[in-house]
Parts: structure tokens; C-alpha cells; sequence
């Protein structure tokens, strides 16, 4: 942060102003600095040297879990450009203090992020016993300039988070510009991010219909506007209005968090993701790992492994308009003779512990001046690929393949920078067919339903002498039945008929012992549930 200079007096100040306007009709003006640090430019977040940036990255839980400062590199591994990180002001939890503050940056640098920082002690203010108000958490943010000062390039400030519940809400502009206005008269030049009311998700339009008089209290024009999109935003005729009326407006809109389903309802992914990409607007995925009370669902990996990716961190980082797609680096990372350089190839990877419906591959290393940082596993079919899975180690299993199938994989590796090296030699798999049948016993139930829907669990229990280590499961529904949001797998659907692959921390299922998928799904006024199951491609009992 750089202060700014006390303004002089308009009367002491005029002559002069007027013999230097004078001057400079006379004189060719000199070229002017290019700008430090972010800004907000006719409704684009643009970086000092002119271009646009376009967040795509995660949240991570930092202040909960401080001695995970590591994710911060395997979130950099998979792709993400962005990380928006969870402190703390003291109020709620234990304090996020300047030495913690500057690690977290020098490690966002480190790893070639860009910093969006938080304050979390906001949540629900107004109706979350215990939360604090935007001014409380810029009082935060001036005790710890000394180490945001200087930082404009690669930090965000976002001031407070989900500042208002749904009570007070009305309170949420009144209560952003002031602290916008407070943060500048600190001296803060730094992008700032405001968070929308209602938990973030702006169901009254508060944010939505005040933003521009917000952006105008802005002494600096650069503010940036945060939704979160979840059980709100359930439709993508909400989304696309809602996304499109900022974009109209030449207000600058990120989707500060959002995930692919929540206890208030199923939010539209596909739609935010798709929307974000086509209007050129960042979004941040909610959240690495770490979740609790009951929304452990919204974990992009599972106990922080990078390797073991769940459906929703797929889908996020390797699925279409996903994260490994759209990112791009920040150009901060590659001015000044910056790392252009990619890494060599990756060995042609090897295949082994081949079953019906995994595999695991090995490769030798690829190298790079300044360090792999992952490499990316793809399937290729004719001249297409499609990503498989990311990992830091140079081996993967792969699950969920076809049973009795050709597999033909290869492998690229990824630099610190976002270089990516030439593909690999390719391997083809082919997997044998699938077990015996009774080898698997499933149970399945509605656990919960409403008008149009309705919640299912599936227990699929291994009633063989042998572990299943990956495995698909298939039926088909009797009615007209849509999977909306699987768990535990990814489920794809064709007509009636539904095929889902195991996810990373259910593909091992130990002889008697059983995993448990939950989804939610559509549904006419019958529901009659399915009468037959296949695991790679086995007949199993139903109970």
C-alpha cells in the first residue's frame, strides 16, 4: 500500500495550475508511467500493463487450517491463476497477524497467484451472532498495510466477507462505501473487492441495484464486485441476467465463490461456468478442502491430497470451461525476462495393476529449469483429447474405465509459470471384461422428495473375496428420471440410462466392506426406482 499525498489547497495551488495546463499545450507531453497494481477500467479488471485478467482460481481456508500454506502450490499445479484466501481479524477466530499475512503473500508470488485476501469475522453480519461489521474489518486491513504495502500488483483486498445476512441488509451500500472510503483515506491503492448481501448470493438486489453509486463513492474507480452463487442461482436464466445486467452496466462482477450443489439448493455449474467464460468474467470455486457441518461435498480434493480430486473438483478444474481450460497466468509472472520456457516431455508412461475399469500408469520425469510443478494425464480418441486427471507424482490410477475396452492415455507436464511441455509417448489399455456376477450387492432408496424431485442414496456393497479397486456402475430408471448432482462419483446420462464412475476416495472398495453415492434428481409424478444394477459390467443383487 502506498500512501497517497495530502491534497494542497485549491487556492494556493491555482496560478500554478494554470501555467502548468499552459505548458503543456506548448509541449509535446511526455509519456506517462504505466499504472501499479491493479484497476478497474470501463468495467474490466485490468493489470499495470494495460491487459485484462481474468480470475479462475479457488478459495482456500487458511485461517483454519494455517499449516496447509502448501495448497498453495498444488492449487498453482492445477491450473488456477487466482487464490482467494480466508482470514481472520480475531473477532470470530484466531487472528491472521502481519507475519502470517506476508507469508501468505511471498507464497502466492512464489507460486505465480495472484492474492485475493479476505476478512471472513463479516459472515452474516447482522444476523450471525458474533459477526463484525465492514468497518471492523477495515480497521483490520490499516493494521496490516505495512506488509500490503507495495503489494498493488499482486493482492486484492476484498474487504469483507458476505458482509449481511438476510436481516439489515438494506444497510450493505451505506456500509461498503464507507469502508471503501475509509481503506483510501488510509492510503490504500490496491483493487478493492466488495462482497454482496444476503450471504453473498444478493437475492434483493441490493448489490446489484446499488453498484454503480458504490463504484462512484470509490475516490479511485477501482472497485471490483463479488456474488457468491449458490442455491440462488439455480437457473441459468438467473445467472445470465444477473451476470449480464454488470456487464451492461461497465461494472467489473467476479463470482467470488459458487459450487456444484448446497443445503439451500443446486446451483446451475455448468451455467456459471459457461456464462463466466463467455462474458470474460472471473470466477473462484468454493473451496479447496477442509469443509465441514455438512457441506464436505464442496471439497475440490479430499483431505487436501492434490492426487485425489473429487467429482466437484473435476468437474471445477478439468471439466468444459473449467479452470485447466480458461486459466491464464497473470502477466505480472512473466514480465522482465519471465519463465517462457516449457518443460521436456514426460516418459511414455507405462501401464500396470490393469482391471475392468482401472489402471494405473507410470512415467519417467519431465525436467524444467525452474521446476515441474504437475503433470496432466489425457485420453486421446481420433485427434481429440479430454483431460483425465492432474497430479504432482508421476503416476495415476485411473478409474471408472469401460470394461473390455481400448484405453489410450499420455501424459504433459506443467511448469511453475503455466508452461506446458509436449505431449508424451501414448499407451493403450485394454481392459478385460468385468466380473464375475453377485459379486456386488446394491441398495438403493429415496431418501427425501418434493414436487419435480427428489434426493437417492445407493449403497454399493462388495460381496466378493477381493477388493474392487475402481469400478462403474450402471441402470437404467423405469420413468423419466434426470440425475441433477451426484456425490461420490461422476454420473453422466443418456436417455434413462445412467453410467457413474467411481471418484478418487470411493474407487476401492474392500471385500464386505460398501461405499455410499447421494444425488439429487428430477423426476415426473411416478418415481419408481430401478430393479437392476451392473458394476464393470457384472450383474449385482439388489436389496
Amino acid at each position: 500500500m502506498r500512501l497517497r499525498p495530502t491534497s494542497p489547497r485549491p487556492a494556493t495551488v491555482a496560478a500554478a495550475l494554470l501555467a502548468l495546463f499552459l505548458s503543456f499545450l506548448a509541449l509535446t507531453p511526455p509519456a506517462q508511467a504505466a499504472p501499479t497494481g491493479f484497476r478497474v477500467q470501463n468495467g474490466r479488471l485490468l493489470e499495470a500493463g494495460g491487459n485484462d485478467f481474468v480470475m479462475r482460481g479457488v478459495n482456500h481456508a487458511h485461517t483454519w487450517y494455517p499449516d496447509r500454506v502448501s495448497s498453495l502450490a498444488h492449487i498453482k499445479a492445477k491450473g488456477a491463476n487466482t487464490v482467494r484466501v480466508v482470514l481472520s481479524s480475531g473477532d470470530r477466530w484466531t487472528r491472521n497477524d502481519a507475519a502470517d499475512v506476508a507469508n501468505v503473500i511471498s507464497q502466492c508470488k512464489q507460486n505465480r497467484l495472484i492474492c485475493v485476501l479476505e476478512v471472513h469475522d463479516t459472515t452474516g453480519y447482522g444476523e450471525q451472532s458474533g459477526a463484525v461489521s465492514l468497518s471492523r474489518a477495515a480497521d483490520y486491513w490499516i493494521d496490516m498495510k505495512s506488509v500490503l504495502a507495495g503489494q498493488e500488483d499482486y493482492v486484492i483486498v476484498n474487504i469483507g466477507n458476505e458482509p449481511h445476512g438476510n436481516i439489515g441488509y438494506a444497510a450493505w451500500t451505506a456500509d461498503t462505501k464507507a469502508a471503501i472510503v475509509k481503506l483510501r483515506a488510509a492510503g490504500f491503492n490496491h483493487t478493492i473487492m466488495v462482497d454482496a448481501p444476503n450471504w453473498g448470493q444478493d437475492w434483493a438486489f441490493t448489490m446489484r441495484d446499488n453498484a454503480a453509486s458504490v463504484f462512484a463513492a470509490d475516490p479511485d474507480a477501482n472497485t471490483v464486485f463479488s456474488v457468491h452463487m449458490y442455491g440462488v442461482f439455480d437457473t441459468a436464466a438467473e445467472i445470465t441476467d444477473y451476470l449480464n445486467r454488470f456487464v451492461t452496466a461497465r461494472l467489473p462482477i467476479v463470482v467470488g465463490e459458487f459450487g456444484h450443489d448446497h443445503s439451500d439448493g443446486n446451483p446451475d455449474e455448468d451455467t456459471i461456468l459457461a456464462v463466466a467464460q463467455q462474458l470474460r468474467l472471473g470466477y473462484l470455486g468454493w473451496s479447496w478442502s477442509g469443509n465441514g457441518g455438512g457441506v464436505e461435498y464442496l471439497d475440490l480434493v479430499t483431505n487436501f491430497d492434490p492426487d485425489r480430486l473429487t467429482s466437484w473438483g473435476q468437474r471445477l478444474f478439468n471439466g468444459a470451461n473449467g479452470i485447466a481450460a480458461t486459466a491464464k497466468e497473470a502477466a505480472i509472472y512473466g514480465s522482465g525476462g519471465g519463465d517462457t520456457t516449457p518443460p521436456t516431455a514426460p516418459g511414455t508412461p507405462t501401464a500396470s495393476g490393469v482391471t475392468s475399469s482401472s489402471a494405473t500408469l507410470t512415467w519417467a520425469a519431465a525436467s524444467d529449469a525452474k521446476g515441474v510443478t504437475g503433470y496432466d494425464v489425457v485420453r486421446i480418441s481420433g485427434g481429440s483429447e479430454s483431460a483425465v486427471t492432474s497430479t504432482t507424482k508421476t503416476t495415476a490410477t485411473l478409474t471408472g474405465l469401460s470394461p473390455a475396452t481400448s484405453h489410450t492415455f499420455a501424459v504433459y507436464a506443467r511448469d511453475a509459470a503455466g508452461n506446458r511441455s509436449p505431449r508424451s509417448g501414448t499407451v493403450t489399455v485394454t481392459t478385460p471384461s468385468g466380473g464375475s456376477p453377485s459379486a456386488c450387492g446394491v441398495g438403493y432408496r429415496v431418501t427425501g422428495s418434493w414436487s419435480g424431485g427428489f434426493q437417492g442414496e445407493i449403497v454399493l456393497r462388495n460381496t466378493g473375496t477381493s477388493a474392487i479397486n475402481g469400478w462403474t456402475l450402471r441402470w437404467t430408471f423405469p420413468d423419466s428420471q434426470r440425475i441433477t448432482n451426484l456425490w461420490g462419483g461422476t454420473a453422466t446420462q443418456t436417455g434413462s440410462a445412467v453410467s457413474v464412475a467411481a471418484a478418487p476416495y470411493t474407487a476401492t472398495i474392500p471385500a464386505s466392506g460398501s461405499v455410499t453415492l447421494g444425488f439429487t434428481a428430477s423426476r415426473a409424478t411416478a418415481n419408481p426406482s430401478p430393479t437392476a444394477f451392473t458394476l464393470n459390467g457384472a450383474d449385482c443383487s439388489v436389496s
